[in-house]
């Protein structure tokens, strides 16, 4: 029987091994599958599925744009950068969001659309981005200019080397400025030059044999100190440092002072040049005045212990020019200036004119690189191609480099002095920095704001400074001194009257200049201005105030200079309320049943909470101030009241309410306030 069993038990297995394996035939049904084998081979197909899938998606990465691929924001959120402009396409790329989807929400916010291709503000990309849980760090679009700009301002040095200095020579009238840089080019023209004014701008190189070596020094002869300060108003810094030419039979005189004025606020160092030194009114005692008067403008001469070089010339006779050429090398040396003679070049331009058969020229000093025939050059809101470099000695050379003075043609207009020039890669970037130029000063032109007594304390209180600066004219030297000692007086710790230059006579051309360039006010009395300077004034936005009597104008500038203090804040104490009892209600907050133990609570004022007599909130607003159920606008002592403090709920039994209001009240220089 057991022999049986076995053999049933085979049979068994065997039928069960066919019912599994056996394919249906003759259009019969197939065998049933085991459930247990069924789950199994389900499992089976969804794994393999899924490998499927996910070798799918690693494919489509690797063949999806690098900005796709490796931002996933629009499934996880997080920040993203895009550069302005900025399309709908350009942001689908780093965000990975759908153009269509994108579109779609545009549409239903109502914002105008033409394609995938429309330029969109950071504001609608933004508020497109938040719908994704997406931060847009949004890189603003940098001007032609800016770029330009940037790019020579972290120039990478290609050869760098010491440079020869750059000297501008200012002086008083007839003081012998043109007759001395005559003699330094050894070129006699002083005396075709009308009234001894020197009409135009140039530059030049003159060799300087220092010992055995033999080094080069740059001077820039401008037709005076307006010019000088035109470029530095334009922000162009191309002096190294400055000879102030006084003549011995003279002394300092008005225009010399604006000319050391006009140094001193480009901070360049100042060497003198004294000359006539040969003239027989050039007596020790005469020259020792001279010296004074120097002394009295911060220009203290070594000779007397002080820091600035006063070099004895004859600028007719060309006795001491080897001297002065030797100090100016060696203040090049104390500098220690230098410059890259490799890479591209920039400088500033020194004038410009249009000539016959050249065109609009530019006569530029280059300060960096290489300046070569051919390159293509921004110049200010001009631009164009190099056609050819003229030196200072009328030679035509290929290239130029840094302290050299040249003449280039080849641009479309007429450069203002003072731009900056650069060379760049194409004649396309150059065009481009030109037009935004000419934008940029058309909008500037329109948004131009004029300084005066009543807006300075907003200027200077922006740019952090604390000073007032004044340029002072007045009818005779008594006044001015009078107006000098007594304004220089105005002013505390805090600020300080700064008297930029102060002179006998009308307010000229040269005054407006340096206003323009230093920020300051023009204050004159009993003088005048003419047409030319009342029109520079007002194309310059420089405010000039006249005056008749010298106390008017003393208050209009104390009152100016006490504008620039910051103001006192007082505090007003109105009255004190205690807490008794804090009723908490839900979506209310804390309530404070006070009362008022002196004074009045206003429902308008300030509130702070004192426990313990120490103050540990303040500055808070009341939310409700009420009598009984009744809404109060005051509570005055010896009331009741109920008060909701604004955001403010950790109140207890006991504090003390405070109620007070703040004012501000303007200062004055004596350390009080106004009345």
């Amino acid at each position: 029987s057991r022999r049986n069993k076995r053999r049933s038990a085979s049979a068994g297995r065997d039928t069960a091994r066919t019912s599994r394996t056996a394919p249906s035939g003759g259009g019969q049904r197939p065998f049933n599958w085991r459930e247990q084998d069924l789950l199994e081979r389900e499992r089976r197909l969804n794994r393999s599925a899924g490998f499927l899938r996910a070798a799918r998606r690693d494919s489509q990465k690797r063949s999806a744009p690098s900005g796709i691929r490796s931002l996933s924001a629009a499934q996880t959120g997080g920040t993203i950068k895009v550069e302005e402009p900025i399309t709908i396409k350009n942001l689908s790329a780093v965000s990975g969001v759908k153009v269509n989807d994108m579109i779609r929400f545009m549409v239903k916010a109502g914002h105008p659309l033409t394609g995938a291709d429309t330029v969109i503000d950071a504001e609608t990309a933004t508020e497109i981005m938040l719908q994704y849980d997406i931060e847009l760090d949004i890189i603003e679009q940098k001007t032609a200019e800016q770029q330009i700009v940037e790019q020579f301002e972290d120039r990478d040095m290609v050869d760098e080397q010491p440079r020869s200095p750059v000297v501008t020579i200012l002086g008083h009238v007839d003081h012998g400025k043109t007759t001395l840089l005559d003699n330094i080019r050894n070129a006699n023209v002083a005396e075709g030059e009308a009234g001894g004014i020197t009409q135009a701008t140039s530059a030049f190189r003159v060799p300087v044999k220092v010992g055995d070596a033999e080094r080069t020094v740059t001077f820039i002869d401008t037709p005076g100190h307006e010019a000088f300060t035109e470029m530095r108003a334009r922000g162009a810094q191309v002096t190294d440092v400055v000879v102030l030419v006084v003549a011995a039979d003279d002394g300092v005189m008005p225009q010399t002072v604006e000319s050391i004025n006009h140094a001193k606020a480009a901070g360049v160092p100042i060497v003198v040049a004294l000359n006539k030194v040969d003239k027989p009114e050039a007596t020790d005692t005469n020259i020792q005045r001279i010296l004074g008067q120097l002394a009295e403008h911060e220009l203290n001469p070594v000779d007397w212990g002080g820091q600035t070089e006063v070099i004895r010339i004859s600028a007719l006779k060309g006795e001491g020019i080897q001297d002065l050429l030797e100090v100016l090398d060696y203040q090049a040396q104390l500098l220690e200036l230098s410059a890259d003679f490799g890479g591209a070049g920039e400088g500033t331009v020194i004038e410009s004119q249009v000539e016959e058969g050249r065109g609009a020229v530019a006569r530029v000093l280059i300060q960096q690189g290489l300046l070569e025939k051919g390159d293509f050059v921004a110049v200010g809101r001009a631009f164009g191609r190099v056609r050819d470099i003229v030196d200072d000695r009328g030679r035509r050379v290929k290239s130029a480099g840094p302290s050299t003075p040249v003449a280039i043609s080849g641009i479309n207009e007429v450069p203002d002095a003072g731009d900056r020039f650069y060379v760049v890669k194409s004649l396309k970037a150059a065009e481009a920095a030109s037009q935004e130029r000419k934008q940029d000063e058309r909008e500037r032109e329109l948004a131009t704001e004029k300084v005066t007594l009543d807006n300075i304390f907003q200027k200077l209180s922006e740019s952090g400074r604390k000073e007032l600066p004044l340029i002072v004219k007045a009818d005779v030297q008594g006044s001015l001194e009078t107006l000098r000692t007594t304004l220089s007086k105005i002013g505390s710790e805090e600020v300080v009257v700064v008297v930029k230059h102060a002179a006998v006579g009308g307010v000229n051309e040269s005054d407006i200049a340096l206003a323009e360039a230093s920020g300051a006010i023009v204050v004159a009395f009993n003088v005048t201005a003419p047409a030319a300077a009342r029109r520079a004034a007002e194309a310059r936005k420089v405010d000039v105030r006249f005056y008749d009597v010298i106390y008017d104008l003393i208050d209009d500038v104390t009152r100016a200079a006490e504008g620039l203090l910051e103001p006192e804040v007082k505090l007003e104490v109105l009255g004190h309320a205690e807490v008794k009892e804090v009723f908490k209600i839900s979506k209310v907050g804390a309530i404070a049943g006070c009362y008022v133990t002196d004074g009045t609570i206003e429902r308008s004022a300030q509130i702070r909470v004192t426990r313990g007599d120490i103050v540990i909130e303040k500055n808070r607003k009341l939310d409700q101030l009420k009598r009984f159920k009744d809404d109060a606008k005051t509570v005055n002592a010896g009331q009741e009241c109920g008060m909701r403090i604004d955001g403010y709920d950790d109140i207890k039994v006991g504090d003390v309410l405070e109620c007070y209001r703040t004012k501000e009240v303007r200062r004055t220089l004596a350390g009080g306030v106004a009345k």
